[in-house]
Parts: C-alpha cells; sequence; structure tokens
C-alpha cells in the first residue's frame, strides 16, 4: 500500500550512469531490478543497460513485479526540416512504451546546444547550451504539440524534462515552454536537482506549475560541490562525475514541503529517486535505502 497518493519508484541512474558511462559499467540489469525488488520498488525507468528485446525485458519486469513507467526521448523540433522524422521516431517510442502500460514520455529538446549531435538515447553532454532563438522556440513548441497528440493517441502524456545542459534548463526557460506550448498536450516531468541546477527554487517550481506536472523526479543537490564547480567553470558532465547530485535526504533540498504539496494537489503518478552519481562510491542499494527511509519519515 503506498504511504502517499503518489507512487515511488526508483530510475536504473542510481545504479548505472546514464550520462558517465564509466558508472557501474559492470553492473547487470539483473542486479539493478533484483535491488529494486528488494526495496518494495514498483516502478522503474528504462535503463541503457536493461534488455533491447520487449519480451526479455517484459519477462525480467514481470517476474519481479516491477513496471516501466517511462523512457527518456531526445528531440529536435527546434529544427523544422527534421520534425518529419522526430515525430515518426517519436511515434515508435510511444508505441513501445504503451505496449508496457507506461502513461508518460519523458521528453527534453536536444537543440540549441552544443552536445546535441553527442546526444543519445538518454542525459546530456558537457558543454554549456546555445538556447533557441525566437524561431527555434516557435518550432520547438509545434513539434511538442504535435507529439503530445501522438503520445495522446496511445494513452500517454508528454512529460517535458527541463534538463541542465540544454536550452530549458532555468526557470525562465521552463516559463517560456509552458507559456508557448498546449497544456492539454505538454505536461511536465518536475525534477527537483535540476531545478536547483539550473537556478529555480524546486518548490517555487512545483508550485507555479503543479496543474501540468504529469511525472516527478527526486533528486538532491550536494550544494558545497555545486558552488566548487561553479567557480571552476565545469560543465555539467563534470559536475556528476564531482557528485553534484545525490538522491533525496543526503543534500541540501528540503523534501518535506514537496512532498506535502504533491500530496495536497492530489498528484497521483509516479516519484522516481535518482541519484546520478558514482556507484562505487555511493552504493546505490544502500543511498536508496536510507532515501526512502528518510522520506517515509516525513
Amino acid at each position: 500500500m503506498e504511504k502517499w497518493s503518489f507512487k515511488l519508484g526508483a530510475h536504473p541512474i542510481n545504479w548505472v550512469g546514464e550520462d558517465v558511462e564509466e558508472h557501474g559499467a559492470d553492473t547487470s540489469y539483473e542486479q539493478i531490478l533484483d535491488d529494486m525488488q528488494s526495496l518494495g520498488l514498483k516502478g522503474t525507468e528504462m535503463g541503457r543497460k536493461y534488455p533491447r528485446d520487449p519480451a526479455v525485458l517484459r519477462r525480467e519486469l514481470d517476474s519481479r513485479g516491477i513496471q516501466l513507467v517511462s523512457q527518456w526521448k531526445s528531440v529536435r523540433f527546434s529544427d523544422p526540416s527534421r520534425r518529419a522524422s522526430e515525430l515518426e521516431a517519436y511515434r515508435r517510442h510511444a508505441d513501445f512504451l504503451a505496449g508496457f502500460g507506461s502513461k508518460v514520455i519523458s521528453t527534453c529538446e536536444t537543440g540549441g546546444s552544443f552536445f546535441a549531435d553527442a546526444l543519445g538515447a538518454g542525459g546530456a553532454g558537457g558543454a554549456p547550451p546555445r538556447g533557441l532563438d525566437d524561431e527555434g522556440w516557435k518550432h520547438l513548441a509545434e513539434g511538442l504539440n504535435e507529439a503530445g497528440r501522438i503520445a495522446q493517441s496511445f494513452g500517454l502524456k508528454l512529460a517535458y524534462h527541463h534538463h541542465a545542459g540544454t536550452a530549458v534548463e532555468r526557470f525562465r526557460e521552463i516559463e517560456r515552454l509552458m507559456e508557448t506550448t498546449d497544456p492539454n498536450l505538454v505536461y511536465l516531468l518536475f525534477d527537483t536537482g535540476h531545478a536547483l541546477y539550473g537556478g529555480a527554487d524546486p518548490l517555487e517550481l512545483l508550485r507555479t506549475h503543479s496543474d501540468r506536472v504529469a511525472y516527478v523526479h527526486l533528486k538532491d543537490v550536494r550544494p558545497r560541490v555545486l558552488a566548487a564547480a561553479r567557480e571552476e567553470g565545469c560543465d555539467f558532465i563534470t559536475c556528476i562525475r564531482r557528485g553534484v547530485f545525490t538522491v533525496p535526504g543526503d543534500g541540501c533540498i528540503d523534501f518535506a514541503p514537496i512532498v506535502q504539496e504533491l500530496e495536497s494537489r492530489g498528484y497521483q503518478g509516479w516519484a522516481m529517486l535518482e541519484g546520478e552519481q558514482d556507484p562505487a562510491a555511493h552504493p546505490p542499494y544502500e543511498y536508496a535505502k536510507r532515501s526512502m527511509e528518510y522520506l517515509y519519515s516525513l
């Protein structure tokens, strides 16, 4: 039985890095899923170590009673010449997730970033974002609205992931995205860690756009590590390697009012534990266990 109106799961990024490939390079997907099952977690996102064969993935998840909640999808809607191919890829992605009973698609625009061409199925690269011009924003909004319609046709919601190192990172960029997209088609993936990293107050961001939140990532930040990295001008990938991010309860974010806000708004979707740190230095099972104890104590 869930403690809250929402459901608590975990992202495999706690075990195996998406942006830093050496993090958890020798960890198997069986270990990740076994740990989640042992922790009593019922939801996961797709990870780079998970089986790509749908039949194998379904068998592994079902045998442990774990739901595939979502999977990251990079898009380049800011470039109108790519819209048709991007939408077709989005349709295939939605079809895959719908086959597993997922309800949200974690979606992130990669245009406007120096590292855009290096992005694959998950995560952001190292260089700071260039941002988008007015035309880029216009095309992005149009593309997201069309992708949102595709998601709806599969019984899914497009959940836009504001993300460090991308064109939609800071509060004003999130505001612009929310203002220029259809609220019935484009929703928000609220990420506590990326909000703080981008200079926003996570609680303020949640309160401002709680009516658009369709998915949640619970991630904490080590402020001293972030401050030192910023002073040295470190890029996003270096920040991860240095341990900027951690699980809830191990950093500076107060999750009590965040959980209270989610509850008071009647949020019934998934909230995923995310650490995104070196699992060799920060054992993922132990960190997830302590984080769950912290969250349940609130």
